[in-house]
């Protein structure tokens, strides 16, 4: 039997943060609680209190807390006085991470990509990216997509829909064009062909991009998911006007939405690939930029980074390549327990005469506005589950479980979410929770 979270009731002194901290800060103040270790998938408080952690960093712990082979790694690295910095010098570490993921992840998928080594997070791997396809190009414009997140840092927000976080931006965000998303304007909507009549229409006042950017599954925008066929005619469309096509894979990637690209086996092969997050295994800064070996153009040091050599991230990614990606095993149970996931909220969507979005183990429950889902995350917290919000007005209830979890926590998570969604839709739509 699964044993349940213990929540702490105790709400720490948080004096210091009030007192140091900016107020940009956001997660804590929805789980105020300091926390001080974690393990799997259960992250424990300085009360003693412990949580299931169905936020994952964002994805960025798809591998769970501390996963003891990562762990063990990292440890003999450091026991061993292994480099820990050395901006693009070649190491040890880098040459066993470059060759495992040549061997492991890049092969196997028939995938010829350079690894170009950014600075530590997602946002440095889209700098880098749409950088790299104006270069190439010659162009400008960057087509990206509604509800699409990409960063904070300058060119990646301009990429993004958000308003509010393009808001603090404090200057024009400009030289991208944001098109119609698969399923933006309803089911009978192909936006794709949308795009594609502007482009071929030379008085559409659309420029001729130097990239078209795409999320296959959008993370911060509401989980909506592209559907194969839409993603392949985004592709035919880029080639055909002479874009190239970058796959943003930083929340999507590494397992998150089946298999370790989120684009496997839909018959494309993007132009460009941003990672971050999970790369690492274990939570240490680490983001990939990867394109075509034709497209490497850089001058030396046209584009670096102080932190764009991070061996101990370079040690813990090799060794989740090592033990999760050396065969099919755990792809198969990922992709199982995401057809559970998605069953369990298809079941709680129906209940409610709600809807879910996603895929794989990157799913969620539109519970109807932003004010529902907050009391959801809330009374879920409350009962020592951490769960997070996505979409334009945080209307979807985001569920990022680790994906090494068992069935049956993962079952308990879900008994949770299903409890407190009927609660809230009771106390706020008058909905009665059968």
């Amino acid at each position: 039997m699964t044993s349940l979270p213990r929540p702490s009731q105790d709400i720490p002194d948080i004096a210091i943060y009030q007192r140091r901290e900016s107020g940009v800060r956001s997660y804590s103040r929805s789980m105020p609680r300091q926390f001080g270790r974690a393990q799997g998938v259960w992250i424990h408080d300085s009360q003693n209190g412990r949580y299931l952690d169905f936020l994952s960093g964002c994805s960025t712990l798809n591998y769970g807390h501390n996963h003891p082979v990562l762990k063990q790694a990292l440890l003999d690295y450091i026991e061993s006085d292994g480099i820990a910095h050395a901006l693009d010098l070649h190491t040890d570490a880098k040459a066993e991470f470059l060759e495992t993921f040549e061997s492991l992840i890049l092969k196997p998928r028939d995938l010829d990509y350079r690894a170009m080594f950014t600075g530590p997070t997602g946002t440095n791997a889209v700098e880098a990216a749409i950088k790299l396809a104006r270069k190439v190009t010659g162009r400008e414009l960057v087509v990206a997509f509604t509800n699409g997140f990409h960063g904070m840092t300058l060119g990646a927000l301009a990429c993004t829909g958000n308003a509010a976080k393009r808001g603090g931006a404090g200057v024009p965000l400009g030289h991208v064009a944001h098109e119609a998303y698969d399923g933006y304007y309803g089911p009978d909507v192909d936006t794709a062909a949308l795009l594609e009549q502007r482009l071929s229409d030379p008085s559409s006042g659309l420029d001729a991009p130097a990239a078209i950017l795409v999320e296959t599954v959008q993370g911060e925008g509401g989980l909506n998911a592209a559907s194969p066929d839409w993603l392949r005619a985004i592709a035919a469309i880029a080639k055909r006007h002479g874009a190239l096509l970058i796959v943003d894979d930083i929340q999507a990637g590494c397992g998150r939405t089946g298999g370790f690209f989120s684009f496997e086996n839909m018959g494309f092969k993007p132009d460009i690939v941003t990672m971050a997050k999970s790369l690492s295994g274990m939570g240490l800064p680490f983001a990939l930029t990867l394109f075509r070996p034709e497209l490497d153009i850089w001058s030396p040091g046209e584009h670096n980074g102080t932190f764009r050599g991070n061996n101990h991230a370079f040690v813990t990614a090799t060794a989740a390549l090592r033990h999760f990606w050396s065969d099919d095993r755990f792809e198969k149970e990922v992709r199982a327990k995401g057809d559970l996931l998605g069953r369990r909220l298809d079941r709680i969507a129906t209940r409610h005469s709600l809807s879910t979005r996603g895929r794989g183990m990157m799913r969620g429950i539109h519970v109807g506005s932003g004010e529902i889902a907050a009391s959801v995350t809330s009374a879920c917290f409350a009962l020592g589950l951490i769960v997070e919000t996505s979409g334009p007005h945080d209307e979807i209830v985001k569920v990022l479980a680790p994906l090494v979890i068992d069935e049956a926590t993962l079952g308990a998570g879900l008994d949770m979410i299903e409890r407190c969604v009927g609660e809230a839709l009771n106390a706020t739509c008058g909905i009665a929770a059968e």
